[in-house]
């Protein structure tokens, strides 16, 4: 096993005030970061044609490029362009060669452009039959043996204690199972009490099972990196009682302490077990023993900060779900989308973010990378295209699905390119960020 990476930290913007003058503590640039401290961007997940990465990827490693981005960073969807065919009644089946060729083809364009591949395995779009099959080592190994000649950096899945919580007990990501009264649509099968425990152990399983065989397999070979990915909210008390802070603390616990105490200490957080009680599995000695290291980097997306409030009566109901074991109550906010090009909000989210990333590395933190969510404004898989996170705008009404800069994308090229970040910035569109379409691909 390699020596750990550390944290890729993907920061994603939401609700923010609107401020047309950037505050930042000081003056920076990408260059008082470490060498090979990494900066990139991260591709969404798209719905049916959303904004044509199958057809178009050439306009966003063009984005890409235009940012300057050390990576990129995908996930092989089994939507169109499917990188596998489902033929069998058990799942099995021979790779898609047009995903294959699509896949190759997005690598390949990729690292001409200087810009790294950064490969996530599971985004939420598993197929069913794949789903119920004790087989994603097997799937993983396709991917590494095809594609890590050129890939450096995998993610097994992606936010997995969301694709959790949101599939098996809220119900409103797939495989949307859910029981009344918990989930958030008419819940027809599954078991909100159980299943997302289940899930999510099993997840940790086959996350070490895929782990620890790149590292049997290729890893000396390819000499890449093997992590898993997680949402987290920064929990802030809502008041300064003693019950508040420990509610913080315990969302803490079950947002990110799900995962991450069992890959470094190989169980699960105390406070999960005492609130959950046996329906939360177990580790055997073997898979606590499995489970335990098997990583290299953890990468955590960030969307807010939430205020936390204690609820313990919560844990007097009967029945109770993951949430209500959490026993809190909290909230937060989005940014919608418009077709404003001058997003201020979040420009000041990035560049208060990444000047707190570098004191954190400044003071011994073991961040190695950042990812903006995301290069365009992109089909969501909780907002549709209700929320605009992309720094660019992607014309939806437009054939053509154009692509327009908005005033964040040329900050964060500024900066990449190693421009310096003052307290006050002003910054401007210009004719140099014109917008970007096929036909400029093709070029």
């Amino acid at each position: 096993m390699t020596k750990k990476l550390g944290f890729l930290l993907r920061l994603l913007v939401v609700g923010l005030v609107i401020a047309e003058t950037v505050h930042g503590a000081y003056e920076f640039s990408r260059y008082d970061f470490p060498p090979g401290f990494v900066f990139g961007i991260t591709s969404g997940a798209n719905g049916d044609i959303a904004c044509d990465q199958y057809h178009k990827y050439k306009i966003v490693i063009m984005s890409g490029k235009q940012l300057n981005l050390d990576l990129l960073h995908f996930g092989l969807t089994h939507h169109p362009p499917i990188l596998f065919d489902i033929c069998d009644a058990d799942g099995r089946g021979s790779v898609n060669p047009k995903g294959l060729q699509y896949y190759n083809n997005l690598i390949n364009e990729l690292i001409s452009h200087g810009i790294e591949p950064h490969v996530t395995l599971h985004h939420f779009d598993l197929p069913q039959a794949l789903e119920d099959e004790r087989d994603f080592a097997e799937y993983a190994d396709v991917c590494f043996k095809i594609f890590g000649d050129r890939v450096k950096y995998w993610t097994t899945f992606n936010e997995a204690n969301i694709f959790s919580m949101a599939g098996y007990d809220l119900g409103f990501m797939p495989p949307s199972r859910c029981s009344s009264p918990f989930g958030f649509l008419n819940c027809t099968r599954g078991d909100s009490l159980l299943e997302p425990y289940l899930a999510a152990h099993n997840i940790l399983l086959s996350h070490a099972s895929a782990t620890r065989l790149y590292w049997k397999k290729y890893q000396n070979i390819q000499k890449g990196y093997i992590g898993l990915n997680l949402l987290s909210f920064y929990s802030v008390p809502f008041t300064n009682k003693t019950e508040d802070v420990i509610a913080a603390r315990r969302v803490t616990d079950f947002f990110m302490g799900w995962f991450v105490e069992p890959l470094v200490y190989g169980d699960y957080p105390e406070v999960m077990k005492n609130n959950a009680g046996s329906r939360l599995p177990s580790f055997t000695a073997l898979e606590s023993q499995r489970v335990k290291g098997s990583f290299d980097f953890f990468a955590v997306n960030f969307y807010s900060a939430n205020y936390v409030k204690d609820n313990p009566e919560s844990l007097n109901i009967e029945p109770r779900d993951y949430f209500t074991d959490m026993a809190v109550q909290w909230k937060c906010q989005r940014m919608q989308r418009n077709t404003s090009l001058e997003d201020w909000p979040r420009i000041q989210y990035l560049q208060e973010h990444i000047s707190v990333l570098l004191d954190t590395v400044r003071n011994g933190s073991n961040a190695k990378g950042y990812f903006t969510w995301s290069l365009l404004d992109v089909f969501e898989l909780l907002d549709g295209y209700r929320s605009g996170y992309g720094l660019y705008y992607v014309d939806l009404d437009d054939p053509e699905l154009r692509r327009y800069p908005k005033l964040s994308a040329k900050w964060y090229s500024r900066f990449l390119k190693g421009g310096s970040i003052t307290p006050d910035s002003s910054i401007e569109l210009d004719g140099n960020w014109s917008s970007l379409s096929s036909a400029q691909a093709m070029r």
